[in-house]
């Protein structure tokens, strides 16, 4: 199934705008890149569709490259 034909089973199901039912669904993954982006790398729990989070190698090489300003 594609995203569209989702978009449409759900707008009719609760009787909502296809825009309305899109920014429902797309907020969590927003909100995950949203976390994502300030670069604290915390973990982000979805219910039903899993946790997010980043190795605690690569925080430590990822902040050692900001701190040392290297780009290898």
């Amino acid at each position: 199934m594609d995203k569209k034909y989702i978009l449409y089973k759900l707008a009719n199901k609760y009787n909502l705008p296809i825009q309305k039912i899109e920014h429902i669904v797309d907020y969590q993954f927003k909100y995950v890149a949203d976390i994502m982006k300030k670069g604290e790398f915390e973990a982000v729990r979805l219910p039903y569709f899993g946790k997010f989070s980043v190795k605690k190698g690569r925080v430590a090489f990822i902040n050692k490259l900001k701190n040392n300003g290297d780009t290898k």
